[in-house]
């Protein structure tokens, strides 16, 4: 079993969100306290492979660093990164979805407006900074396995709309 997985931090570096979509169960999110060791392996429990965008440089070692989980020791890790360009596609994630005719409803969001977001909700509770962090996330990990199945990694992908959020 697969699992998509992305995660945005705040300006200090600490994690406000992990996502992680699996076809069988469609995307958890931890947020801000939700953010554990304990919640993350529940969401990542039957999964033999992560698939990230650059994880391997960004989302891993700063889960690593932050809640002392090192899941490339523990799960086969696929950085889609790598993969696309073997098939020439380069630059970040939103250029690649875009070159492949992948479409986003948060369309102008990047990842450097997630932390700004982030920030924002902790300050004043900005219900609508909040959602639009979670649907951006959830984008990016549903999107992954689109990716995956438009570079033939997988041979078809039909995304699960369930969202759980985990904020605790």
């Amino acid at each position: 079993m697969r699992a998509y997985l992305d995660i945005e931090t705040s300006f200090s570096g600490a994690i406000s969100v992990i996502g992680i979509y699996r076809p069988d169960r469609g995307t958890t999110q931890l947020v801000g306290a939700g953010v554990r060791d304990l919640p993350l392996y529940d969401a990542l429990d039957g999964v033999s492979t992560i698939v990230t965008f650059n994880g391997s440089s960004f989302d891993l070692p700063i889960i690593q660093r932050r809640l002392l989980v090192d899941l490339k020791g523990q799960f086969t890790h696929s950085d889609l990164m790598y993969v696309c360009r073997k098939h020439n596609l380069r630059g970040g994630l939103k250029k690649i979805e875009a070159a492949v005719g992948i479409e986003r409803e948060t369309a102008g969001i990047t990842g450097y407006d997630a932390p700004r977001l982030w920030e924002l909700y902790e300050r004043t509770g900005d219900a609508a900074a909040i959602d639009t962090l979670l649907r951006y996330n959830r984008e990016d990990v549903i999107n992954l396995a689109l990716l995956e199945a438009k570079l033939g990694v997988i041979e078809h992908c039909e995304p699960c709309q369930d969202v759980q959020q985990i904020f605790a």
